[in-house]
């Protein structure tokens, strides 16, 4: 989308805003040079459990990564208008993300627009499991969910769920067209991070 922030920019704004050489964001993080150097030219995206561990090393949220870190913490009387200068894509095996407010930190909800790519537990892999709770309402197609409490439903455009996301989930796109959902994640921004770091590191081997 026209307007819509890079990624690579950033990295690259939060970078210059710290002092910080890519040397010293690889050893932070334990991503290497090359790779940085890609993300910042645009050559390479990261998967959102790959933002994680950046951040985790950089000891920032998400929300202050994609912001490029222009945002401190302050009254409570704040407002983003979706548009793609706030909205930043991210694409993964499973999911195509558009995370919304990107230019708000340190968030108690996390919106996101996606997509569902897979289409088989199979091809999907590990159930997901994260900190905080978790609204889903179907955009367009139909989606089926996978819980490890509860027999897999289907819903259709309109359908919405509800879930504890500690509980392992997978959102399985239904017909040829991948679904599209709207995602409200909600917690504490921080647990979130890290309990998806702890819980995903066979997705983070693969990248």
């Amino acid at each position: 989308m026209e307007g819509q922030p890079r990624l690579g920019d950033c990295l690259r704004s939060l970078r210059r805003k710290r002092g910080w050489t890519l040397q010293d964001v690889s050893n932070l993080t334990g991503v290497a040079v090359s790779t940085l150097s890609k993300v910042e030219n645009d050559q390479m995206s990261l998967s959102y459990d790959k933002l994680l561990q950046i951040c985790e090393g950089l000891g920032i949220h998400v929300t202050e990564l994609l912001s490029g870190g222009g945002e401190e913490r302050s009254a409570r009387t704040r407002r983003s208008v979706t548009a793609p200068a706030t909205t930043l894509r991210q694409l993964t095996r499973n999911y195509d993300y558009y995370y919304l407010a990107t230019d708000l930190v340190h968030k108690r909800m996390v919106p996101i627009r996606s997509f569902a790519r897979a289409r088989s537990l199979e091809e999907f892999g590990p159930l997901i499991r994260h900190a905080g709770e978790e609204f889903l309402i179907v955009l367009k197609g139909e989606i089926e969910l996978h819980t490890d409490q509860y027999a897999p439903v289907r819903l259709k455009a309109g359908e919405s769920v509800y879930i504890d996301s500690t509980m392992g989930h997978a959102y399985l796109s239904i017909g040829e067209a991948d679904a599209e959902m709207l995602c409200v994640c909600s917690g504490e921004e921080a647990e979130m991070e890290k309990t998806l770091l702890n819980h995903r590191q066979l997705e983070l081997a693969k990248e």
